[in-house]
């Protein structure tokens, strides 16, 4: 075989030979066209064509305002109240002729409530908020995924039906009209890796608008685990590109088995370099309106990674209030609510749901001596922020960390030195400890049984 591939005509060679044939070019400029070819390789010059005759400027964008720009400094997110309310009107207004359902117009009604503060704010009308008021300010708007329209747990409905004709109307296009600008909205066919390949892509071309792609569970962003790897979190490493994608992952254990329990976190943590992504666990309305503002106000395009909640788009306790979301910003570490600083004699470190489960615990249980502080913001690592606030804490003799993961999956590893490092600023005596669901080959468990006794095993060992 080595030898009849060796014996055969190069394709150049055929194609040369049958130029000449048919009296295209002689033999000498043939030779004339590779020798150039050789020396415009060799000497770095360009060998591909344009088969453009005028460039396109209108696709090209100017990067530099978003050039070598840090994460600290504060960005103001607030947003006029008066206008907000404006606008908390618009998202949920239809066709005087429109037909909705029974589940979306309780979703809108309620809705409606929040904006007049008759109702806690939940995460749904946070998050249309945010991109309404960006759309007000002129931010375009692009979001997909599986299901993103609705949403996977019917939290979002950008999009409403009507139940007699079928058609579709999404108000925050109508708001995005108004203010000259795009508010884009695709349920995607069922492939992460095409999908997400597309959006970086988009965003790595687009640094004026804010690009969002939603996975239906977080588990399932393995099936583009290529995707992150090659481009997302190592392409401003390799070739200096910019992308201000967010990928939000619906994450969090509610005993709803191996296959929708995890996005992942440790290996997003495992990636984290150089400042090279964002990787957020917002456990409020308030701060997932500020996180997505932040994303689209502030000039720094670096990748943001969102581990979105599942039960706390309808828990009662995870609420805000609309002056939590006109007035505040996105906290990278929220302290605990204790009064009396000076009685504390634990504090548990934790991201995401498992506050709440610890929270409602610790209250039943009056164990009034015990702290909480969230870590929203997992990195870039907000060491200062952790150490103003627990510099507070005075008479402290444990701290641990806290985690609904498996102690070989989660935050742990990647986070102990980081912990530790803060503790050992303020000069604490004893090593950062860790509570979490045992060792395990796969996220989670298959039986709602076993996972409530893991649960519940876990949280009693964090408070004791």
């Amino acid at each position: 075989m080595y030898k009849a591939i060796a014996k055969h005509p190069s394709v150049v060679n055929q194609y040369q030979e049958q130029l000449i044939k048919e009296g295209f070019i002689s033999n000498e400029s043939a030779n004339e066209i590779k020798n150039t070819y050789r020396k415009s390789l060799e000497g770095g010059e360009t060998v591909a064509k344009s088969l453009s005759k005028h460039s396109n400027n209108e696709l090209w964008f100017d990067w530099t305002e978003y050039l070598d720009v840090l994460w600290w400094p504060p960005v103001d997110t607030t947003f006029n109240q008066n206008k907000f309310k404006e606008l908390g009107h618009q998202i949920n207004e239809v066709p005087t002729s429109f037909n909705l359902g029974t589940q979306a117009s309780k979703i809108f009604d309620d809705r409606q409530k929040m904006n007049a503060g008759d109702l806690d704010v939940n995460w749904g009308f946070a998050e249309s908020m945010s991109y309404a008021t960006l759309l007000s300010e002129g931010y375009p708007i692009r979001l997909t995924g599986q299901d993103v329209r609705r949403g996977t747990f019917s939290h979002r409905h950008a999009c409403v039906f009507d139940k007699e004709s079928g058609e579709g109307y999404i108000p925050l296009s109508k708001i995005a009209k108004d203010h000259n600008t795009r508010f884009d909205i695709y349920d995607s066919l069922l492939s992460e890796e095409a999908v997400l390949g597309f959006e970086y892509g988009y965003s790595a071309t687009w640094p004026t608008g804010l690009t969002i792609w939603e996975a239906q569970f977080g588990d399932f962003v393995n099936g583009a685990q290529v995707v992150i790897d090659q481009f997302i979190v190592s392409a401003q490493h390799k070739w200096e590109r910019l992308s201000g994608l967010v990928m939000l992952l619906p994450h969090g254990y509610e005993g709803q088995g191996p296959e929708h329990s995890s996005a992942r976190i440790e290996r997003f943590l495992q990636l984290c370099a150089a400042e090279n992504i964002q990787v957020c666990v917002p456990s409020s309305p308030s701060q997932i309106f500020h996180l997505l503002r932040r994303q689209a106000i502030r000039k720094m395009r670096t990748p943001l990674i969102v581990i979105s909640p599942k039960s706390l788009l309808r828990n009662p306790d995870a609420t805000s209030s609309i002056t939590d979301l006109t007035k505040g910003s996105f906290e990278c570490v929220i302290d605990s609510n204790a009064k009396k600083k000076s009685s504390i004699k634990k504090i548990i470190l934790c991201s995401g749901k498992v506050f709440y489960d610890l929270e409602n615990k610790r209250i039943q249980d009056k164990k009034d001596h015990i702290a909480i502080i969230r870590i929203e913001q997992l990195y870039p690592f907000p060491y200062d922020d952790l150490e103003k606030y627990l510099k507070k804490y005075k008479n402290v003799d444990e701290i641990i960390w806290c985690q609904e993961e498996p102690a070989n999956q989660g935050a742990w590893f990647s986070h102990r030195h980081r912990l530790q490092r803060v503790l050992d600023r303020l000069e604490f005596d004893n090593e950062i400890s860790m509570v979490s669901r045992p060792p395990a080959a796969a996220p989670a468990v298959g039986m709602m049984k076993l996972h409530l006794e893991q649960q519940n095993n876990l949280i009693e060992e964090a408070l004791k």
